[in-house]
């Protein structure tokens, strides 16, 4: 008899996540996925193009919960998550990142009993105003089964009384992602005939990505973030999809054409059209904590424009660099990377392409032998 898993996604960064997932798990002989997409980010259309490109199943339960404060939508996700769980009873619930409905429904499944598996567990910044370090924690503590992307994830949990034998370390679904579609992506060319007037794509370029609300929020820190941006820019041009929250800030802050300076501006990009831009780029400079580990898997030089990273890997051993928001420490590194081609890096450990798969068969042991995740021995010590 087959166990149903009850897989989590609700914003963007989540379906990278679960794509490779949902394939694995439709492949086991064991186990079934059961797929609720909460509406955290409810453009229906960038969902649409999300899960056709990642070729996602469509869900078997859709939400619709839409924006909100935090505390608002997450307590609209938890109301609404309740029942469904209620109803198909799963032998466990998946959720992976960080994001409100990652945190929603691990405490709704916690509580009801029902075990939470957390894949991308263990992650850090130690900076807890992200509300994104929030829902990590607590989503660890509540977690009977915590697969990490990198060793270090252990001590994190290890220093907040995570049993070690819940944990498993077992690579980086993210790169499964990557690994599957980049053949797929489209040229520089194809992604700029498709969203811009752009007949040609300069021969070497820059990405820019903003979207944390420390960097798009005030008014004055994106006015000079997007200033050395326009620096940088005379010096290699840039391409500057964004995201819809930072559309909104420019626009409300009278920053738009400040914007068109900095770049050329582009809609928001789906899986495969960044992937395009992200595998040709001289250099990326980024808020985004995927497309740092997405850059190291790549070899692209990659500046996180932020004070910390709950990614430390892909700095110790990839080509990020963190640089913060202030103008000439970006300026300085940029222009390094122009000088020198950046960091070399390497790809971490187990960031394979087959992070997937050894979910998966931890999920059929201990789900198939009705043992619990927090007793015996750990398998993670088989990868």
């Amino acid at each position: 008899m087959t166990k149903r898993v009850m897989c989590v996604v609700g914003a963007r960064p989540n379906f990278m996540k679960i794509a490779p997932l949902m394939r694995r798990l439709q492949a086991s002989a064991s186990l079934e996925p059961y797929l609720v997409h909460t509406g955290q980010h409810y453009d229906a259309a960038m969902k649409a193009a999300f899960f056709d490109a990642l070729r996602i199943p469509e869900p078997d339960e859709d939400l619709g919960v839409g924006s909100g404060t935090h505390a608002a939508q997450t307590a609209e996700i938890m109301r609404r998550f309740e029942p469904v769980l209620d109803a198909e009873a799963p032998a466990a619930v998946l959720v992976v990142g960080d994001v409100n409905s990652t945190i929603a429904c691990a405490l709704v499944a916690a509580k009801k009993g029902v075990p939470v598996v957390h894949v991308e567990a263990g992650l850090r910044s130690f900076d807890r105003s992200m509300p994104e370090e929030i829902n990590r924690v607590l989503t660890d503590q509540l977690s009977a089964a915590l697969f990490t992307t990198e060793r270090r994830a252990l001590d994190n949990l290890a220093r907040e009384g995570v049993d070690p034998d819940r944990v498993h370390f077992v690579g980086n679904v993210m790169i499964d992602t990557l690994m599957d579609n980049r053949a797929r992506a489209p040229s520089v060319a194809q992604v700029l005939a498709a969203v811009s007037s752009h007949e040609a794509p300069p021969e070497r370029f820059g990405v820019v990505t903003l979207h944390r609300p420390s960097n798009v929020d005030d008014p004055a820190v994106l006015e000079r973030l997007l200033a050395v941006l326009a620096e940088l820019s005379g010096e290699l041009p840039l391409l500057f999809p964004l995201h819809p929250r930072t559309a909104a800030r420019l626009e409300g802050a009278g920053l738009l054409a400040r914007a068109q300076e900095a770049g050329t501006l582009l809609p928001p990009l789906d899986y495969l059209q960044m992937l395009g831009l992200l595998q040709n780029a001289t250099m990326v400079l980024t808020d985004s904590g995927g497309i740092q580990e997405e850059t190291t898997a790549l070899g692209v030089p990659c500046l996180t424009l932020r004070a910390n990273t709950e990614r430390p890997i892909t700095v110790e051993q990839g080509t990020n660099s963190v640089v913060g928001s202030d103008p000439e420490r970006i300026l300085a590194a940029a222009r390094g990377v122009l000088r020198d081609g950046g960091k070399a890096g390497r790809i971490p450990e187990l960031w394979d392409g087959q992070a997937a798969d050894r979910i998966v068969a931890v999920l059929e042991n201990w789900l198939d032998s009705a043992v619990s995740p927090t007793a015996g021995p750990s398998i993670a010590q088989n990868y």
